[in-house]
């Protein structure tokens, strides 16, 4: 396996295992909300109400929101996609664009910041490793046959 198809890899696996733990562990704390919204119906889980402004909201309606923005309406679900479709590429051997790299790092900088402490660190380095993976395809193959010819 090259070094390319093995960074994209790596990528890709801490993507999954940060999008799956943050759902696994989501559905460890806060399983009776998950399964109040399926006795409830889907609708339960961010009931659009028009209300006055100063109505007030109840604290199950409140507990809803936190555990629906914590879960299939978070992060995850996105980096589990994204996860899914590096390793994908990386099979096929298709190269994945820097610019995924770049706002994947600032995307889990600031997110590290601002939620201290956090797995949004770990992130920065499947970035990382999205941006070496580019880098390495990107050499001039002019460099790497000249390289070539020096060592004969």
């Amino acid at each position: 396996m090259n070094t390319r198809k093995r960074s994209l890899r790596w990528a890709a696996a801490i993507m999954l295992v940060l999008g799956t733990g943050h759902m696994f562990l989501l559905a460890l704390t806060a399983w009776a909300d998950i399964t109040g919204w399926v006795d409830r119906g889907i609708w339960a889980a961010v009931p659009l109400t028009l209300a006055d402004g100063d109505a007030v909201q109840t604290t199950e309606s409140l507990q809803n929101k936190v555990t629906f923005w914590a879960g299939p309406g978070c992060f995850a679900v996105p980096l589990i996609l994204l996860g899914s479709l590096i390793w994908h590429l990386a099979g096929r051997g298709v190269p994945v664009p820097a610019g995924i790299g770049w706002g994947l790092v600032a995307w889990c900088a600031l997110g590290g910041v601002l939620l201290v402490p956090s797995p949004f660190f770990v992130g920065m380095i499947a970035g990382v490793l999205v941006i070496v993976a580019a880098r390495k395809n990107d050499r001039p193959a002019t460099v790497s046959a000249s390289s070539t010819e020096m060592r004969s």
